[in-house]
């Protein structure tokens, strides 16, 4: 394995372990970079600021939802399940593993910047 492979499974393996350990201690509004498996991908949500939901699934086995405010940042166009899906943004937990919000920009610059990256592309 090349040391970029290897530097990045380690990343990756730390990620879960903060996400875990997030869902473990029932913590929210934790900043957190990751990546996982597009599980499900979920109707909209069109209620206030529109967000495309989706499910991912981390390599840990923790299952995370996606809520991208669409109203801020683009669409993942053509999201599959099975694709591969980066993330930053905040961690909320809940009983089901946990909300990943704010993968956008903060238009008031209040909050830190978020992103989602599919396909060599970033949408923030």
């Amino acid at each position: 394995m090349t040391d970029s492979l290897s530097s990045s499974a380690v990343q990756i393996a730390e990620a879960d372990q903060i996400l875990g350990e997030a869902y473990k201690n029932k913590r929210s509004d934790i900043q957190v970079q990751g990546q996982g498996r597009v599980e499900k991908i979920l109707a909209d949500d069109n209620k206030g600021s529109r967000h495309q939901r989706f499910i991912l699934r981390l390599s840990s086995g923790q299952t995370l939802l996606v809520a991208h405010n669409i109203d801020l940042a683009p669409r993942i166009a053509g999201l599959q399940v099975g694709d591969s899906v980066g993330f930053y943004g905040e961690y909320e937990w809940n009983q089901r593993g946990g909300v990943v919000h704010w993968t956008h920009h903060d238009p008031a610059g209040r909050h830190a910047h978020g992103w989602l990256a599919h396909q060599g592309r970033r949408y923030q």
